[in-house]
């Protein structure tokens, strides 16, 4: 027996995603699975760990927590909408790269938009608050300091 679906309607990275959903589906198997954006990983799949992380209506939010049907109409943006084009990197994905905030990858994508969410919020964040702000998602790889480096980079080439 199949579980019965429901018409969801998500708005991601601009583009509108019509799709049929079980309600118990959460966002990020919607996003991997339906819309085809396979940036969102998944780690814990229990809100710990933060590699699903993506931006909600401009606020970061675990994709492993949700109910896709819960984001009917909300803007969601993910890893693969933080360039501006397919030819440029975003300050973040730029500053990683070049600050070396990075190693296996499998967190990047979860710290980007975590950061991504940050530095909107607030451009010129003091260590201490993005110390508060990055502690939220887990590295197992490179011991923060490199991705708190690219993070405040990124801040400096945002406001400039």
């Amino acid at each position: 027996m199949t579980s019965p679906t429901v018409p969801l309607r998500l708005f991601v990275n601009g583009d509108r995603h019509e799709i049929q959903v079980e309600p118990r589906k959460t966002l990020a198997d919607a996003l991997r699975e339906d819309c085809g954006l396979t940036g969102t990983h998944l780690g814990c799949e229990h809100g710990v760990c933060g590699a699903c992380t993506i931006l909600v209506d401009g606020k970061p939010a675990r994709a492993c927590l949700m109910f896709a049907v819960q984001c009917e109409g909300m803007s969601i943006r993910t890893v693969e909408g933080l360039a501006p084009d397919d030819e440029t990197l975003h300050p973040l994905q730029q500053a990683f790269w070049d600050n070396h905030g990075l190693q296996c990858g499998f967190c990047t994508p979860g710290f980007l938009m975590l950061a991504a969410g940050v530095l909107e919020e607030n451009p010129e964040p003091t260590e201490e608050e993005l110390v508060e702000a990055l502690s939220s998602n887990l590295c197992r790889c490179t011991g923060y300091q490199n991705i708190l480096k690219a993070t405040q980079c990124a801040a400096e080439a945002m406001r400039e």
